[in-house]
């Protein structure tokens, strides 16, 4: 009896000695979440200002709202990922000194009225109405129009598009002011860009109304597709 009370005691001190198995603690930590990468915001469309004459505002032949070459070459530019909000300020008969119909302004006072401090770039075409302008009353009127235009758009790049002759023979005027246009350009470190080197239109008359100067809906897809790659490159 003394002999199984003992082993008794025995069996209950061994089990008294054991401890509990201590609690299990995980270290594993789960990878985090995966979230969509966030969508950037598009970029502001780039801010355009176009001084011009009616070979950017339109004429009874054609060139009106979508059909002019700044809407077409804003559309163009977005099939390329680049957007831009293009204010024109073209007035018909206008020029660096030529004062517009109904003397609406030179292309001075378009300046004034379209260019803005945030612009990205500045283009102005032109003029045509220019041809007849003395060198000694074009150069200095050209020279105040783009420092003008840059006081007012720091920041900006400059594009000037020399006027535009539809035939072969240009006359001397039109020679002279686009000369006095592309030293002035070079002066502001504008692009310049010369349609009557390139012969823009001298073999496409069909392009152009019966006046035998200004583009037709179809002339302004023209004038688009030579410059929508420069102002693509400059924004």
């Amino acid at each position: 009896m003394r002999h199984v009370v003992g082993v008794l005691c025995l069996i209950a001190a061994l089990t008294g000695c054991q401890h509990a198995p201590p609690e299990y603690v995980s270290h594993y930590t789960p990878p985090p979440t995966t979230q969509s990468a966030s969508i950037q915001p598009r970029p502001a469309a780039a801010a355009v200002a176009i001084i011009g004459d009616s070979y950017s505002s339109g004429s009874p032949f054609g060139g009106h709202g979508p059909h002019s070459w700044p809407a077409i070459v804003a559309a163009k530019l977005k099939e390329q990922h680049i957007d831009m909000d293009p204010v024109v300020g073209a007035v018909g008969a206008s020029g660096y000194v030529a004062p517009g119909h109904k003397r609406a302004g030179t292309f001075l006072d378009q300046v004034h009225r379209t260019v803005g401090t945030n612009d990205q770039l500045v283009v102005l075409f032109g003029s045509r109405n220019d041809a007849t302008v003395p060198a000694d009353q074009l150069t200095p009127a050209v020279h105040t129009t783009l420092a003008k235009a840059k006081q007012m758009a720091p920041n900006a790049k400059f594009l000037v598009i020399s006027p535009i002759w539809t035939d072969a023979h240009p006359s001397g005027g039109i020679l002279q002011a686009r000369d006095i246009l592309r030293a002035e350009a070079a002066a502001i470190g504008a692009t310049f860009v010369d349609p009557i080197a390139e012969a823009w239109f001298w073999d496409r008359p069909d392009l152009i109304g019966a006046d035998g100067k200004h583009p037709t809906n179809e002339g302004h897809v023209y004038m688009a597709d030579r410059i929508a790659p420069v102002m693509a490159q400059l924004l």
